[in-house]
């Protein structure tokens, strides 16, 4: 069974950088998506970053050019580096792996929704304060 550990949630100031990190163990074959989502208070989880099975990358349009996704060779792990940081960017941050092949959810996974199909980790709190 797939296990996802995050950390590196924090109190940061806007305008500020925060790395989150994400061990995965048990993931078998590593032809599956594996992405960062957030949950803001009163709003759907929603995918900020992923990362297909060939590499390619995907970001939501609020992120994009702030965030990056890190992949380690062994593709176990995955951070995420925010920088610029934004009051919007508040929430529970969620390290994600779909149970579907990467190869059918399109460029850089742009198509995981993560309302099905896909393992969670238990989320870390990221707070931002002005």
């Amino acid at each position: 069974q797939v296990q996802l550990m995050e950390s590196g949630g924090d109190s940061v100031q806007t305008g500020g950088s925060l790395r989150l990190s994400c061990a995965a163990t048990n993931l078998g074959s590593p032809k599956y998506c594996m992405g960062w989502f957030r949950q803001a208070p009163g709003k759907e989880r929603e995918r900020v970053a992923s990362i297909a099975a060939d590499g390619g990358t995907d970001y939501h349009g609020s992120v994009r050019g702030r965030f990056t996704v890190f992949q380690d060779n062994t593709k176990t792990k995955l951070d995420l580096q925010l920088n610029s940081i934004r009051l919007d960017d508040a929430g529970i941050y969620y390290c994600a792996v779909s149970r579907l092949p990467s190869s059918i959810l399109g460029r850089g996974c742009r198509n995981w929704s993560g309302r099905e199909h896909t393992t969670w980790g238990q989320g870390t709190q990221v707070t931002i304060f002005s």
